[in-house]
């Protein structure tokens, strides 16, 4: 089978792992989903480039996942919010989260824990029948073609 670029596949795992799939953007959403809302504040709490956080805000703003919004501090300036759609990327960021503190996570354990702000609970992840409920793992799914997802 020729080489076929991930985002030219037609496949709802491999579009959205061309768009997020790079590190800067995913520390740049988590980043966000910890509140940081401005340039400055993102390129202080990542030590990322000014040319490559520029580039990969704009392609979130362009994607749709932040929403770039004017404030005033001597001169006009933007703040980079999440947008519905970039929401609901948490749970992909929280899998990610679980995964990492169970298989890399360093001796010492995780940096911080998460809880829930009503009743204090652990945050966790599942993956769940929509009909019936039940938590799932990959051996109780069975996949289903709708359609050829190769171009």
């Amino acid at each position: 089978m020729a080489h076929v670029k991930v985002a030219d596949e037609l496949c709802t795992v491999s579009l959205p792992a061309a768009l997020l799939g790079e590190r800067w953007t995913l520390l740049l959403l988590r980043q966000a989903f910890l509140g940081t809302r401005r340039f400055e504040d993102f390129q202080t709490s990542m030590d990322i480039s000014r040319s490559v956080l520029t580039e990969r805000l704009g392609t979130l703003v362009e994607e749709g996942i932040l929403r770039r919004e004017a404030y005033k501090d001597v001169r006009t300036r933007y703040e980079y919010r999440l947008t519905e759609k970039g929401l609901d990327l948490y749970p992909v960021l929280m899998a990610l989260r679980k995964w990492g503190d169970r298989w890399m996570s360093p001796a010492e354990g995780p940096s911080f824990d998460l809880h829930h702000r009503t009743c204090g609970g652990d945050v966790g992840v599942h993956v769940s029948c929509e009909t019936c409920g039940t938590e799932l793992s990959a051996r109780d799914v069975r996949v289903t073609p709708l359609r050829d997802s190769h171009p």
